[in-house]
C-alpha cells in the first residue's frame, strides 16, 4: 500500500503503554473511576478553596445566593475572586466581564491540549456541556492519567472526575459563607490558595520534563516580576517561564532524546 493509501489514524489513537487498554471494561467503569479519583485529595483541596471563597463573599457583604451562584455557574475560583474584588471596588459590569474573561483565557490552552485526546466519536456538540466541568484540577489529573486510559473511555473518566469536583464546590461555598467570622482572614486566604498549590504539586508528577522546568522557572521569575510590576507579574512570569521551558525542550531535551534513540 502506498503512502497516499495509508488509512487515517486519529491522533488520539496513539498506542497506550503496557496493558492500559484493558484498564476499563466499559465507559461506566471509567466514569466511576473518575468519581473515585476525584473523591480523595482533589475534592478535599477544591472543597477547602471554595470554603475560603464562601467566607470571602460573606466578609465582603455579598449574599449567599450571589456567592453560591458564582461557584455553580462559573466554577473557576480565580475568576470568582476577581469578580468579587472588582465588584467591591465598584467597577462597571463591562470592566468586570473583561477582567474575568482574561482570567479565563487559561481554559483555551487547557481545552486544546485535553479535548483532542478524546475519541473521535466523542468530539461533537455534547462537549459544550462537558466543558463546564473543565477546571485546573480535573485537567491536571486527566493529563496525568489519560496515557493509561483507553481512548474510548477517556471522556467518561473526565466527566466523572469533573462532575464530582463541580458538585463539591457548591456545599464548600455555602459552608464557607456560614463559617465567615469564625475563621480568621489569614486562614480564609490560605484555604483559597490550597488549590493552586495542589495543582503545582500535581504537575511535578507529570512525566514530560518540560512541565517541571516551567514550574521551576516560574518559581524563579515570579518574585522578580512581582517586584517590577505586581499587577502584571503573574502573566509575565508565566509567559517568560513557559516560553523558556518550551525553548529548552525544543533545543536540548528533544535533540538529546533523538540522539539517544
Amino acid at each position: 500500500m502506498s503512502s497516499s493509501e495509508q488509512p487515517y489514524i486519529d491522533p488520539s489513537e496513539i498506542a497506550l503503554e503496557g496493558s492500559a487498554a484493558e484498564r476499563f471494561k466499559s465507559p461506566n467503569d471509567a466514569f466511576w473511576m473518575g468519581i473515585r479519583d476525584a473523591a480523595g485529595a482533589p475534592a478535599m483541596v477544591l472543597f477547602a478553596g471554595m470554603v475560603g471563597f464562601g467566607a470571602m463573599g460573606k466578609t465582603n457583604g455579598f449574599d449567599i445566593w450571589f456567592t453560591t451562584f458564582t461557584s455553580f455557574f462559573m466554577f473557576a475560583l480565580p475568576g470568582q475572586v476577581v469578580l468579587l474584588e472588582m465588584a467591591i471596588t465598584g467597577s462597571s459590569a463591562v470592566t468586570i466581564a473583561l477582567a474575568v474573561t482574561l482570567t479565563s483565557t487559561r481554559f483555551i490552552t487547557m481545552t486544546v491540549t485535553l479535548f483532542p485526546q478524546f475519541h473521535q466519536k466523542d468530539r461533537n456538540r455534547s462537549l459544550y456541556a462537558s466543558v463546564h466541568l473543565l477546571a485546573m484540577t480535573a485537567w491536571a489529573i486527566s493529563m496525568k492519567e489519560f496515557h493509561t486510559i483507553e481512548v474510548k473511555h477517556r471522556l467518561a473518566y473526565f466527566v466523572g472526575l469533573g462532575l464530582l469536583c463541580w458538585l463539591i464546590s457548591i456545599p464548600g461555598t455555602i459552608l464557607g459563607f456560614y463559617l465567615a467570622g469564625i475563621v480568621s482572614p489569614a486562614v480564609t486566604l490560605g484555604l483559597v490558595f490550597i488549590n493552586p498549590l495542589f495543582l503545582l504539586l500535581t504537575f511535578t508528577e507529570v512525566r514530560p520534563w518540560i512541565n517541571r522546568i516551567a514550574l521551576m522557572l516560574g518559581c524563579i521569575f515570579s518574585p522578580i516580576f512581582f517586584i517590577l510590576d505586581r499587577d502584571t507579574s503573574l502573566l509575565t512570569s508565566g509567559l517568560v517561564a513557559g516560553t523558556l521551558a518550551y525553548l529548552i525542550d525544543r533545543k536540548f531535551l528533544r535533540k538529546k532524546a533523538g540522539v539517544i534513540g
